[in-house]
């Protein structure tokens, strides 16, 4: 009997190959997601980027892991990313961009370092990145990519970079509400099916889509919250994604920069652990229960004073934590005094492997989704 694939599927196989953004050519469609305070840093980032997807190093925190150069945080935070960006161009030659949270207090100084130092690509959420094209000079060689919640959103971007500086994304994160660490959502959202991903990856495919014809520019999108197996690649490059972002994933790998300890709480991890808080920084968030968080809630911890002035809407007089602080211990291992951010589907996590393994298991589950369509 023959087999006869339709042009839907003919477009997945082509998209699993490759992912374009601009000059950029990734293998594989698969962006890791910045994680911090530390658990992807060159170590991780590099090893995706060799596996054909695109590493991306956090730059959040980096002024705490970095704090034996300089008791200046934001000396320490632009030394430690020209650290880590060097120590990965000097282990890969692939794709290795920075994730910067728009809500940092250093944001313009991340950004400033990142193009300096030629980081291929800029993710930038947690906030609306209005201006991150204006950083870029006449030679700068770096891609920037915002990090949205909406297509609402994305035109609200678009309108000010084409605007006020004649620049089209080099590609879009449409990132859900089953995404770990902090989310762009109010609590009421997390579960209105208005807000899954299913329902707005379409309508920011859409947005980019139109965008794109205007200003002949192709504006890839990529699908990142609670992506977890080669078949939900399938579903969301379905829905017309170029590509996915997956964070959760790659945190029990060898090569993530995270503590054996912390990467341990997600293989420990039950379905029930996994539990949305309220952030310091305002924002509801995704992290795995523990006796830190059990003492928060009983409210047991209360922060003295402001080490870092790291976050721009953290309010020391109200915060029951620095979450800078917890989550640099949690990357250390020390997790009596932080806690892990994750995905909605951590507690799925049952062995450490490495990054090569993992996204050729990932490519195996993809495959059999798609013969299994036909």
């Amino acid at each position: 009997m023959q087999v006869y694939i339709t042009p839907a599927q003919q477009k997945l196989y082509k998209q699993m190959k490759t992912l374009k953004i601009g000059d950029l050519l990734a293998k594989v469609p698969i962006v890791q997601g910045g994680m911090g305070v530390g658990i992807s840093l060159s170590g991780l980032a590099s090893a995706v980027a060799n596996a054909g997807g695109v590493g991306v190093i956090s730059t959040a925190g980096l002024g705490v892991i970095y704090n034996n150069f300089s008791k200046n945080f934001n000396e320490a935070s632009i030394h430690g990313l020209r650290e880590e960006l060097r120590k990965a161009r000097e282990k890969t030659k692939g794709i290795v961009g920075v994730n910067i949270m728009v809500a940092l207090t250093n944001f313009a100084d991340m950004v400033k370092t990142s193009i300096e130092e030629k980081a291929d690509i800029i993710f930038a959420g947690a906030g609306l990145p209005l201006n991150l094209p204006s950083f870029l000079k006449a030679d700068s060689t770096t891609k920037l990519a915002p990090i949205v919640s909406s297509a609402r959103a994305l035109k609200v971007i678009c309108r000010r970079w084409i605007g006020e500086y004649s620049y089209v994304p080099d590609a879009v994160v449409v990132e859900g509400p089953k995404a770990g660490g902090h989310l762009g959502y109010s609590h009421e959202q997390l579960n209105d099916p208005a807000y899954s991903l299913e329902t707005i990856v379409p309508e920011v495919v859409e947005t980019a889509r139109e965008i794109g014809k205007k200003h002949d520019k192709h504006i890839p999108v990529i699908a990142g919250g609670g992506i977890y197996t080669g078949e939900d690649i399938v579903k969301f490059m379905g829905l017309g994604a170029d590509a996915v972002q997956m964070g959760t994933r790659f945190v029990t790998t060898e090569e993530c920069d995270a503590s054996d300890d912390f990467k341990q709480s997600y293989l420990d991890a039950k379905k029930e652990d996994i539990e949305i808080i309220q952030s310091p920084v305002g924002m509801p968030g995704r992290a795995i229960r523990n006796s830190f968080l059990d003492k928060v809630k009983e409210g047991l911890k209360q922060p003295k004073s402001c080490p870092f002035d790291c976050i721009k809407t953290c309010d020391v007089t109200h915060s029951p934590y620095c979450i800078m602080l917890a989550l640099y211990n949690a990357f250390k291992g020390k997790m009596e005094n932080g806690y892990a951010f994750a995905g909605s589907n951590a507690w799925r996590s049952e062995r450490i492997m490495s990054v090569k393994e993992l996204i050729n298991s990932l490519k195996e589950e993809f495959d059999a989704k798609i013969k299994s369509m036909m």
